[in-house]
């Protein structure tokens, strides 16, 4: 019985769970920290971000438990349902938040389809991949590669969500670069991205969405408007300098100056108030994150398992580049939350199964070493 029990402890990787926790516990006292100066009705965010990741470390362990090899069946089950999600939110069913049609409130709690999505594309394109890698594909299997991502990124451009949607199609670019051999297909498709960018910025994208190219590209233009949030982030993160202010005594944080400060913004608060140690800190955590997933990638039993913690990889990684460069005024405002840490059961969740998925990954690996 005690060698089984050994056996279980190390098919975990204690590392990577060790990583994550900090950098929730990160974000909770980010979060905490905002509701200080803003009275006991703002201690909801941080009480119910407490409840999800509380939850949700059960359902990643349970997960990592289960033969992650089940997900490719299951994945394009989730990925159709997901896809009918997409669309009953654009319904009279969904509601409106912030200018994007992209919720089911509950009452209770609210839920964002599109987070869902992020689990089954990156399980759908694992498996395209998997099957195409290591033979000559056909142009037409990256042209069914494309639709599958091209029908949730436009149900999601629809709502309208351009974070969201922009990252989807890095999960899809990232899957294309992966397996693509041949140089003209690779020209093909990206002259075909080109052109329906073309398009999105002609005909679908909406004033407020250009506006916020506009004020990235010149902040001074709409300075009150626009521009405000980027002004004010970036002046937060110069506040903050080498040890912060500290946690409660951010002045642009606590002053309601930053807009979003528990989400899209959090990064600025841990600036300010920790200053350029804590910034320092939670960067260092997330490289450390990635280097585990690069470790769980190196010794994948098998395609699917190596292209699944490379794609989860990749969008942890645009979250947090998109997050932490609009926080500094280096990238455009696209409402991309910081991984494990900005406000949001939902996206929360979603992290959480993918580690999950990917500790399974690991668990397997360990396996077939041993053996």
């Amino acid at each position: 019985m005690p060698s089984a029990n050994w056996k279980i402890f190390r098919q975990i990787d204690w590392l990577l769970l060790l990583t994550l926790v900090f950098l929730a516990l990160f974000g909770l006292a980010a979060i905490y920290s905002v509701a200080l100066g803003r009275g006991l009705n703002e201690f909801s965010n941080f009480q119910k971000q407490s409840l999800w990741l509380i939850a949700g470390l059960p359902v990643m362990i349970g997960i990592s438990f289960i033969d992650y090899r089940l997900w490719r069946a299951v994945g394009w089950i989730g990925y159709i349902l997901s896809l009918i999600l997409l669309i009953l939110v654009l319904t009279p069913l969904g509601s409106t938040v912030n200018g994007a049609r992209g919720w089911f409130d509950f009452g209770f709690m609210s839920f964002q389809p599109v987070e869902l999505m992020k689990i089954f594309i990156i399980i759908a394109m694992s498996d395209i991949c998997s099957r195409y890698s290591r033979l000559n594909y056909k142009l037409s299997q990256l042209i069914f590669m494309g639709a599958v991502a091209a029908a949730p990124i436009i149900l999601v451009g629809i709502q309208p969500d351009f974070g969201s949607a922009m990252v989807l199609s890095f999960i899809w670019l990232i899957a294309f670069l992966l397996i693509v051999k041949k140089k003209w297909h690779a020209a093909l498709i990206f002259g075909l991205i080109i052109a329906v960018l073309g398009l999105a910025w002609l005909a679908i994208l909406q004033p407020y969405q250009k506006d916020r190219v506009y004020s990235f590209l010149d902040p001074s233009r709409d300075p009150q408007g626009r521009g405000y949030n980027v002004r004010q982030s970036v002046i937060a993160v110069g506040a903050g300098q080498f040890y912060g202010r500290g946690l409660g005594f951010g002045s642009q944080s606590q002053l309601k100056f930053i807009p979003e400060s528990q989400t899209d913004f959090i990064f600025a608060v841990i600036a300010e108030e920790i200053g350029f140690i804590g910034v320092t800190m939670v960067l260092l955590l997330f490289a450390f994150l990635f280097f585990r997933l690069y470790g769980i990638a190196v010794n994948a039993p098998d395609d699917f398992g190596l292209f699944i913690t490379l794609l989860t990889a990749g969008l942890l990684f645009f979250h947090i580049l998109i997050n932490v460069g609009m926080c500094v005024g280096l990238l455009p405002v696209t409402g991309i939350s910081l991984p494990l840490i900005s406000y949001g059961g939902s996206f929360l969740l979603t992290v959480l199964i993918l580690i999950g998925i990917n500790l399974s990954v690991y668990r397997y690996g360990v396996a077939i070493r041993g053996k």
